[in-house]
């Protein structure tokens, strides 16, 4: 595992929740690899095929085709963190430590290096096996867009465009009947997805998980467009918001992952609300997984391929522990260590919340 030693096999996995680019990134890493006489080792099913030794060789006719192609033809999987791996016992799920099962399956797949696909989560766990000797590069993936260190994470793009369509289709259904319709997106602790899906989409309210919103700034904002003749009115809330003095909507808990908690239903009980609230006839729609699913965007389609073929590089070049990010317009790297070290809020003075704000967007935090 020294970083003295010539680069010859290189492993990939892809971590966490699917997105569209996944595959486009492996592509991106794959082709170039044979080209200059490397050999690419397909981790199945993320960390967890990393503990358990699932793996093969991946050749130029395996990735030939996946661009356009959503989801990972590796596989992939949010419970199989080494660190914190599930694992049965007696009958009953505990958490154990399989980091080191990690470390030999990758000495025993005579690995080189390690290029990790995946959001938070994989990134923190790529820095603890940097720290155990592995030589290490991550890719950014994430629809959350939640990674402080590069100016977008691929996947964002397609799951704005699925919120976005989502409201196009919306809308027109809620002029019809003269609904108050809520859509509800993910996001988790970040409401990227829908502050750039809602104002993608024309909606009237955006809920976000950094703003804590009070109700009667939300019933107001559809009474008042109901006065003047706006028969309907459009809500696009993220998973993750909730009400001033009030909690995160939790849908169950789940152990076996590293974070247990699954946020869902807030867009239920601010269709309720509203409708009791205001008297006008409320219906919600929950998006959930199909933001993750389908074909990737033109535009993450460009950015995966940029990012695998990058993370290549760096891999030739032994620019171990680091992660390969967007700025601006170019791609470069940053420590992964520094990648982890603050996740990306949507901020009050975010240029896409002052648009909103201007164009009469209501965020629920003052008067609108």
């Amino acid at each position: 595992m020294a970083k003295s030693s010539p680069i010859k096999r290189i492993g990939i996995l892809t971590g966490g929740g699917d997105c569209p680019g996944l595959n486009a990134v492996i592509r991106g890493v794959v082709k170039p690899a044979h080209d200059n006489g490397l050999h690419v080792w397909g981790i199945r099913d993320g960390f967890e095929g990393f503990v358990e030794g699932r793996g093969n060789m991946l050749y130029d006719k395996d990735v030939s085709g996946i661009l356009a192609q959503g989801g990972t033809i590796l596989g992939t999987s949010n419970k199989g963190d080494p660190f914190h791996f599930p694992e049965e016992i007696n009958g009953e799920i505990q958490i154990v430590d399989k980091s080191k099962e990690v470390v030999q399956n990758y000495e025993a797949w005579g690995l080189d290096a390690l290029i990790a696909i995946g959001g938070d989560g994989t990134m923190h766990i790529a820095h603890k096996l940097s720290k155990m000797g592995l030589n290490v590069i991550g890719v950014p993936k994430t629809i959350d867009n939640d990674l402080d260190a590069t100016d977008v994470t691929f996947g964002h793009d397609s799951a704005v465009y699925v919120v976005s369509e989502a409201l196009d289709r919306l809308h027109t259904t809620a002029s019809s009947h003269h609904r108050v319709m809520v859509l509800e997106t993910m996001g988790r602790y970040a409401g990227w997805i829908a502050l750039h899906g809602g104002l993608a989409g024309g909606a009237d309210i955006i809920l976000l998980p950094e703003f804590p919103f009070d109700w009667d700034f939300v019933f107001e904002k559809v009474k008042r467009r109901h006065l003047v003749g706006k028969k309907f009115s459009i809500v696009c809330v993220a998973e993750g918001a909730k009400p001033k003095g009030g909690k995160m909507v939790v849908k169950e808990i789940d152990k076996k992952r590293t974070d247990p908690i699954q946020l869902g239903g807030i867009a239920e009980l601010v269709a309720k609300k509203i409708e009791e609230e205001t008297g006008l006839e409320t219906r919600y729609t929950i998006l959930g997984h199909l933001q993750r699913g389908g074909s990737p965007t033109p535009y993450d389609r460009i950015l995966s391929t940029k990012f695998g073929t990058y993370a290549i590089q760096l891999a030739m070049k032994k620019k171990f522990g680091r992660m390969v990010a967007l700025k601006g317009s170019n791609i470069t790297s940053v420590k992964i260590e520094e990648a982890i070290g603050k996740q990306k809020l949507v901020q009050p003075d975010c240029q896409a919340v002052q648009a909103g704000k201007a164009v009469g967007v209501c965020f629920g935090t003052d008067e609108c």
